[in-house]
């Protein structure tokens, strides 16, 4: 490691030189928490492996580089990686390549932004920022911890791939967007927020759903027999969420020109969510 690069800094660029052969959790290892570091400093700092802590210079290269803040760069495949960016306050993480599971959970600020794709549970309980995955999410994405009642509660979360079963779970605030397909029980028991979907949605759309708005942008669904059509005029509202995903562009850039049909439920459960299905 070269003096010029062992100084204090506050961005760093980690490259994957050997993969763990268990599960490695990075929780808590955010750009934060690494201020005023050397490279050498953070290639010491200990994470959980398995059930013994190691220094994360074991699987990793350390470098310090120039950012204009707090910011943390992941290059390799970190599918074995585990709770990336988990309690995130600030700053900016990257990942060039896959993630494991946990990424995002709970962060409450700053942006992480995965170029592959994502494990289990990706954004649960997620409370502020931005999170973006170029790639696929696993089950549970957007939804609640293992034993938990609230899913995401803020922030925006955006999946350029495919989203596995149980997306949104849960879920009482913030906004979602999935690119892709959605699988089974989309948006189950959703308390509150906003998930959009331009892909095919599995089975048990809307499932135990007691508020919150689903929008389809691609196929249109079939409505089950618990959730009602409403005559109620909702342009005005229509304009305004139309707009505000028409900025992730692709198949949302179109949606303020279409007119939605509105149905509520899931009235199984006394809900009052709404399905939005532009035509």
């Amino acid at each position: 490691m070269s003096p010029a690069n062992d100084r204090d800094a506050n961005a760093f660029r980690l490259r994957l030189r050997a993969q763990p052969a268990l599960r490695l959790d990075l929780a808590g290892f955010v750009p934060q928490a690494l201020g005023g570091e050397t490279p050498s400093g953070v290639a010491r700092r200990a994470l959980w492996h398995g059930n013994e802590q190691v220094p994360i210079g074991e699987f990793f290269d350390v470098e310090a580089m120039a950012a204009d803040g707090p910011e943390l760069v992941f290059e390799g495949d970190l599918s074995r990686c585990d709770g990336l960016g988990r309690g995130l306050d600030g700053g900016r993480i990257r990942v060039e390549g896959d993630v494991g599971d946990y990424v995002g959970s709970g962060m409450r600020a700053g942006e992480i932004v995965v170029t592959g794709s994502a494990g289990l549970l990706a954004a649960c309980e997620m409370a502020g920022g931005r999170l973006e995955v170029g790639g696929d999410v696993g089950d549970y994405a957007a939804s609640a911890l293992p034993g938990d009642m609230d899913g995401m509660r803020g922030g925006l979360f955006i999946v350029r791939g495919k989203a596995g079963a149980r997306f949104g779970d849960r879920m009482r605030r913030g906004t979602a967007v999935v690119f892709g397909d959605a699988g089974d029980f989309l948006a189950s028991r959703l308390v509150a927020g906003t998930i959009a979907v331009a892909g095919a949605v599995g089975a048990h759309c809307g499932y135990g759903m007691r508020r919150g708005t689903l929008i389809f942008a691609g196929p249109q669904p079939e409505p089950p027999p618990t959730f009602v059509p409403t005559g109620h005029d909702v342009q005005v509202i229509w304009t305004l969420l139309a707009r505000s995903l028409a900025v992730h562009g692709g198949p949302f850039a179109a949606l303020a020109a279409a007119r939605p049909r509105r149905f509520v439920g899931d009235l199984a459960a006394d809900g009052k969510g709404e399905w939005l299905l532009p035509a």
